[in-house]
């Protein structure tokens, strides 16, 4: 039986260095010892501020003891990441979730304490003491959050509890990619395999059905089987949530997730609308799925496997590395050499290896232990497919947007929202998609990729928004005091998969228990930014290869921007107004297009 590598059986180069961050385990403990005497200080300035001078120096240690912070989290979750079985890496996290409701408690005082200041006093504070212009939008910024603030010592309380709150996610995620066990299936060649994340996506591409089919069962499987585990941690999620947001005095949990970045309801309410109105086209593209594929039925199972067989994209990292680069010349040389030095440098840990964590991320803190601005780490779990392709340009987009919001932007603004990060990442996937559209003239290959551009779409857009609605019910169901079971999970879930994928799609029983395998669910209306960043990247793709040399201009400047203004602020430097439902429009006009020239290119053989 073929078993997953070890990391001890990847080569160096094709893993991060995390040494980049902690050169050893003694300058990691330094750093958490120094952190907990600055708690101590912190924790010293409780209603203790009483001058312009000593209003500076809490922010100032305040934000470096964040710094320290996010530079110890972080290490310690991607050494556990790397191997989720192993002891060492778990304690790390834990010492950090404990550190973490330390730190939150000590400086939960401060909001409540300032906002009892008029900001007249605040005003008078700057004014005395210039080098409190570096915290101004901060501090200026808590007075919008006066309606939601609480008194001292329940946002202490709330602090203290920050580690309860967080419970469900970690359940979930030691479930997911430590506990969870799929089993084995034979693959095309009958060689029994043992089924993992990364493995179930590349057999869903499988050219025999018998192999997709018993993928698709043995892993959602799985998560049927812990389905009542999996709805306690849900359901408790999502009524902390509530809690939250009722103890904050927000209408619902949805418009506190959107208060942040001033994103109008209406930007929500608008997508889904707008999504479930050209659904229709959805079920085109599965009838003529269907059709390509002579098939009685429609599975899922049937929705990944490619119409035209194709092995021109079983690329090895290495040669996915370079297809990406002549993907993305069109944002120039500055945008490939840092590519280029990210490969290098090792800021990629690349390949599945026994209890990694599944899936692909970016991530980094923005200082190293020196005290120099970090980069960003991804991770990967490369298979030899276009997926994984087109995985590492979305990865890379994050990563570059980190790269240069970090490079230039100060510490308290170099953080950018989760609205924006989606934009960077799948202006990456389309530049490449069009690339690989405009360079092939082997009509076989079109087919191929037009398929796999529609199933972005379907993925990045239509799943997504699904997923948003699923979200926006059951905290509604939660807020109403109605119950989060299974069963109201499976049926609400079960529905929303019918109104979005039409009739033609036979839905197996594992279907209406999909909701449990969802781990953006653990962080609250996070899924829609997917849909709306998608609609804004081709709108931006689309001024690129157009305009050229201004619209990549307007868009570098935008990843440099961070988190300096408000998301759909930032994107008008780009050309795009997300506030309007417009760019939404265009990019689900585009699809229909899309379905359109597949139909055509798919059927007509057939006639």
């Amino acid at each position: 039986m073929q078993k997953q590598a070890t990391r001890s059986e990847v080569p160096e180069h094709k893993k991060w260095d995390l040494q980049h961050i902690y050169p050893t385990q003694d300058v990691w403990e330094r750093d958490y010892k120094h952190l907990s005497e600055m708690i101590e200080q912190l924790t010293s300035y409780n209603d203790n501020i009483n001058s312009a001078a000593e209003l500076y120096d809490f922010l100032q240690l305040d934000e470096e003891a964040n710094d320290i912070f996010e530079r110890l989290y972080v290490y310690s979750n991607l050494k556990f990441d790397e191997d989720t079985s192993l002891t060492h890496p778990q304690e790390l996290v834990s010492r950090m979730e404990q550190l973490q409701v330390s730190l939150s408690a000590a400086t939960a005082f401060f909001v409540p304490f300032l906002l009892s200041w008029n900001e007249e006093k605040l005003e008078q504070y700057i004014k005395e003491d210039s080098r409190l212009e570096y915290f101004k939008k901060d501090l200026k910024e808590v007075y919008k959050y006066k309606p939601h603030t609480l008194s001292k010592e329940k946002e202490e309380l709330l602090a203290e509890l920050g580690e309860v709150f967080s419970s469900p996610n970690n359940t979930f995620k030691l479930l997911d990619n430590a506990d969870l066990d799929f089993g084995t299936i034979k693959d095309e060649d009958g060689t029994e395999v043992e089924l993992t994340h990364g493995l179930y996506s590349k057999l869903m591409e499988s050219q025999n059905r018998t192999v997709r089919q018993e993928a698709f069962h043995a892993y959602h499987g799985a998560y049927e089987k812990m389905k009542n585990t999996l709805s306690s941690t849900l359901g408790a999620s999502i009524k902390n949530n509530v809690t939250i947001s009722r103890l904050r005095h927000y209408p619902s949990v949805v418009e506190q997730s959107l208060f942040y970045n001033e994103v109008p309801l209406t930007v929500y309410e608008n997508l889904i609308t707008a999504t479930r109105n050209n659904a229709h086209h959805l079920n085109r593209y599965f009838k003529a799925r269907k059709e390509a594929l002579g098939l009685e039925e429609l599975h899922a199972y049937d929705t990944s496997v490619p119409l035209v067989k194709e092995d021109s994209f079983d690329l090895s990292f290495d040669e996915a590395y370079e297809l990406m680069l002549k993907g993305l010349s069109p944002l120039g040389n500055e945008y490939l050499d840092i590519l280029k030095q990210a490969k290098e440098e090792r800021w990629i840990d690349v390949y599945e290896t026994k209890n990694k964590c599944s899936g692909a991320y970016n991530w980094g803190p923005y200082s190293t232990y020196e005290g120099k601005v970090a980069h960003p780490f991804v991770l990967l779990n490369h298979q030899k497919n276009l997926d994984s392709i087109f995985t590492l340009v979305h990865e890379m987009g994050h990563a570059l947007h980190s790269y240069y919001s970090h490079k230039h932007q100060p510490r308290n603004q170099a953080s950018y929202s989760i609205f924006v990060a989606e934009v960077a990442s799948t202006v990456n996937e389309v530049l490449l998609m069009k690339y690989l559209l405009n360079t092939t003239q082997d009509k076989d290959v079109k087919r191929y990729l037009l398929n796999h551009y529609i199933d972005q779409f379907r993925g990045t857009l239509f799943t997504q928004v699904m997923f948003a609605e699923f979200e926006k019910i059951t905290h509604e169901m939660a807020q109403k005091g109605e119950p989060l079971t299974v069963e109201s999970f499976s049926q609400v879930y079960e529905q929303l998969y019918r109104d979005y994928n039409g009739d033609t799609l036979v839905l197996d029983k594992e279907i209406k228990y999909g909701w449990g395998r969802i781990p953006h669910f653990y962080t609250p209306f996070y899924v829609y930014q997917y849909a709306t960043g998608f609609s804004a990247a081709n709108a931006i793709v689309k001024a690129i290869l157009e305009e050229g040399e201004p619209a990549v201009k307007r868009y570098l400047e935008f990843l440099k921007t961070g988190g300096s203004d408000y998301p759909i602020e930032l994107l008008k430097i780009t050309g795009v107004d997300l506030s309007t439902p417009q760019p939404v429009e265009d990019a689900l006009s585009l699809f229909k297009e899309l379905v359109d020239e597949f139909e055509e290119l798919m059927l007509k053989d057939k006639k």
